[in-house]
């Protein structure tokens, strides 16, 4: 029955060797099912978020996820409307870790508010004043587009194909998948860009506040841009790393090099309108506050270095990396740019969530420290288990890779 489900002309492991490669990925879902039950049963008492630590571990991982799995829609952006079709052959495998990391974060969430049951007051009793609640609309707005995109491909299962209206109906959808990643686009740039302009308006936190662009702060822009690179960089490590594990080739070279590529041009970008933001901060934000840069990191956990990892450590060099053709055209240092460029964007994440609102904004305020509870880690790690799994499932019973069959004929 297994082999029947698997795509026609694919090779795939025994349903032994399967199955016991979904254990520990299983056992993480289970260890964070039993976090997650605690938490909404004895509630946020679990964990060690406070008056002062309003935001936590799952935010950060919330976040970090959000922009991680930009390269959905900026990949959908560039194939069906910029028109770069050699993306095709990544553009399933962008969508479906899109898709995990926006309903993962989506049921992170669900904890965060205490009582999922009632996540319809965002909708229904919006704040229209509030940044989130535009984030709130096209998040899970955005989720449904997934949804729609990964359908297509669900539908192209060996058994479901075989069923005439669903073979009609998922081939109708390729037709219009131009408007969908036109949707997630729009969705997408706005919720991004809301996520970090949160951070920007927050003027009694000098650490966070920026100066505004038109009516947004430049934290706005920032988000994106970060988003944008770094999203198309784990795309390619979930695809290097998939091939790392099966042990074939999946995508051609062209696709990965041109995503490389583009993500690498992005993320210069981005370096240099951060470093000019960084600047700017240090030399006009914090002295009009009255304070001084290393007001900031006097004491406490989170000192300079954060700074020096976050925009030259992991920006800067992977950038160079990235943007050389010969060490983006060797395997190693491809995964190694790309894996710095992700560790730099959720440290982004870590920085804003954590580190702002560790630091005292008042003369008798102490610096703090956050160490989240074994039940925040077990929420927060159960989406790599569900993530692994969610596209371990899809890799075996889905053609996801096109060009699969080709890129291994003996």
């Amino acid at each position: 029955m297994d082999s029947a489900l698997i795509p026609e002309g694919l090779k795939r492991c025994s349903p032994k060797t399967f199955f016991l490669w979904t254990l520990p990925w299983l056992g993480l879902l289970a260890y964070g099912g039993v976090s997650a039950f605690l938490c909404l049963f004895k509630g946020l008492n679990q964990t060690n978020m406070s008056n002062i630590f309003a935001f936590a571990l799952w935010i950060v991982f919330d976040l970090a996820v959000i922009a991680l799995g930009a390269g959905a829609f900026f990949t959908g952006f560039l194939t069906y409307i910029i028109g770069k079709k050699e993306l095709k052959d990544v553009i399933n495998a962008a969508v479906i870790v899109g898709f995990i990391c926006y309903s993962g974060a989506i049921a992170m969430l669900g904890i965060d508010i205490g009582q999922p049951v009632r996540g319809w007051f965002i909708f229904w009793h919006a704040n229209v004043h509030s940044m989130l609640t535009e984030v709130s609309f096209c998040i899970t707005a955005y989720l449904g587009v997934l949804a729609i995109e990964y359908l297509p491909l669900i539908l192209e299962n060996r058994k479901l194909d075989q069923v005439k209206d669903f073979h009609i109906f998922g081939h109708n959808l390729h037709h219009i998948m131009a408007v969908f990643a036109a949707t997630g686009t729009f969705l997408s740039f706005f919720h991004q860009g809301s996520l970090g302009g949160m951070f920007g308006v927050m003027y009694a936190r000098p650490f966070a506040d920026r100066w505004d662009f038109y009516i947004w702060p430049t934290t706005f822009f920032l988000f994106i841009l970060s988003a944008i690179a770094a999203g198309p960089c784990f795309t390619i490590l979930c695809t290097k790393l998939t091939e790392a594990i099966t042990r074939k080739k999946l995508v051609p070279d062209r696709a990965i090099q041109l995503l490389a590529k583009i993500s690498a041009w992005l993320l210069a970008l981005y370096m240099v309108f951060k470093i000019g933001d960084t600047l700017a901060w240090i030399y006009d934000i914090i002295p009009r506050a009255g304070l001084k840069f290393m007001d900031f990191y006097r004491e406490g956990p989170y000192g300079i270095w954060l700074v020096v990892a976050e925009i030259f450590v992991f920006g800067v060099v992977p950038a160079i990396i990235l943007l050389i053709p010969k060490a983006r055209e060797n395997g190693t240092w491809l995964v190694i740019g790309c894996l710095m460029t992700c560790t730099g964007i959720v440290l982004n994440r870590f920085v804003f969530i954590v580190v702002t609102l560790a630091i005292p904004v008042m003369p008798f305020d102490r610096f703090w420290s956050y160490v989240p509870t074994w039940q925040e880690w077990g929420i927060s790690l159960a989406i790599i288990g569900y993530g692994f799994l969610l596209f371990s499932v899809s890799y075996r019973y889905l053609p996801i890779f096109p060009k699969e069959r080709e890129l291994n004929q003996a």
